[in-house]
């Protein structure tokens, strides 16, 4: 089993949207972590379910070497990285988000996919979002969820919970 470190995003159905953040997440350079230049993977971008059945695109964003056990690195030896290391891919993740557009959710994390979806999120996350326990969890502000004085302004069309760092 893969322990993947990743940026997820929800694009709903707009495959154009879509579409065009894989070309940007492509073309985008290697982020710069401590003394390291750590690549980007192709996005990969997948049509998944949500809580529902309904369908919708979810994008990976996933730094080279970082996981354990991702299929995308095999041959390539495991990058360990420090929690301040860590934290600093993940602010760079985050800071190539504010470059991306037409999303619904968005968060970066060890397997942070079910946190994406705005109908799990409102029907089994409702205790952790109104008290902040989703730290780095991002999502258009046209998505309703429950009361939650948590969030804060992310860009103009998407709001957050603050990020506070992650773990190895």
């Amino acid at each position: 089993m893969a322990i993947i470190f990743e940026l997820v995003i929800n694009y709903g159905l707009n495959k154009r949207a879509a579409n065009e953040a894989a070309d940007l997440v492509e073309a985008h350079p290697a982020l710069p972590v401590g003394p390291h230049l750590i690549p980007l993977h192709k996005p990969l971008l997948d049509t998944v379910s949500d809580t529902a059945g309904h369908p919708y695109l979810a994008m990976s964003v996933i730094p080279a070497r970082v996981g354990w056990g991702v299929p995308l690195d095999r041959g390539s030896p495991h990058l360990p990285l420090t929690a301040t290391e860590l934290t600093e891919l993940a602010t760079n993740l985050y800071e190539l988000l504010t470059t991306l557009t037409d999303y619904q959710a968005a968060i970066v994390g060890w397997d942070p996919e079910s946190l994406v979806d705005p109908l799990e999120l409102r029907q089994h996350w409702s205790e952790e979002l109104a008290t902040g326990e989703l730290p780095g969890l991002v999502v258009a502000n046209h998505i309703h969820l429950p009361p939650t004085t948590t969030f804060e302004r992310f860009t103009d069309t998407h709001k957050w919970i603050p990020y506070k760092g992650s773990t190895p």
